[in-house]
């Protein structure tokens, strides 16, 4: 080759590749999927470590709780001029239930019997006492019979008669302070709501 395309030395001529737009276009598809793939992998990662979008708003909502007062209502019971209590004596001590029996008539209970107790009792109630009564007197006259004399042992029998029995036991010294009696009869009355979990 000859005149102007003559090769001479070290230089060639220099040819440009024809611009294919297909291999750009796939080219910029390809990062646009990239990016994305970058984008979402992040999204799951802060998904992972911050508990996802539902535990977040969950948590952000405002939790509704319950008012003490509509969960636990005042519970009613009976007063101590409305419980007639029979009083009987199983330890050796002579005189314990004429004694007990006026201690509780000063608090306003109505006494019935009292005596000695029956032979299936006479020195067996190793305690302080035992309340004996009616299946209904569990949740009536006993919690407010044992605010007097705690740690008393309660016990149903198949009377139908509204009457409570309180047995003296061996561990017997006094009845409550009025005022303690007092304070956990309004107690029972009157619970503390419970803890909120809110």
């Amino acid at each position: 080759m000859g005149g102007k395309y003559r090769i001479t030395g070290n230089t060639y001529p220099r040819m440009r590749r024809p611009r294919h737009r297909r291999k750009l276009a796939l080219s910029a598809a390809a990062a646009v999927v990239a990016l994305g793939l970058a984008g979402w992998g992040t999204l799951q990662l802060i998904d992972v470590f911050t508990g996802g979008n539902k535990q977040a708003n969950a948590a952000a909502l405002p939790k509704a709780c319950p008012s003490p007062s509509a969960s636990t209502p005042a519970k009613v019971l009976p007063k101590p001029a409305a419980i007639k209590v029979n009083i009987y004596n199983a330890t050796p001590r002579s005189g314990l239930a004429k004694a007990a029996a006026a201690e509780l008539e000063k608090r306003g209970f109505v006494i019935g019997k009292v005596d000695n107790a029956p032979a299936a009792y006479d020195k067996k109630v190793a305690g302080t006492g035992m309340l004996l009564g009616g299946p209904t007197a569990m949740n009536g006259s006993f919690p407010v019979l044992a605010t007097q004399l705690p740690g008393a042992a309660q016990k149903t029998d198949t009377r139908r008669t509204a009457d409570v029995d309180l047995i003296i036991g061996t561990k017997f010294k006094a009845f409550s302070t009025p005022a303690a009696a007092g304070a956990a009869l309004t107690a029972l009355t009157k619970p503390s709501p419970a803890p909120s979990t809110c």
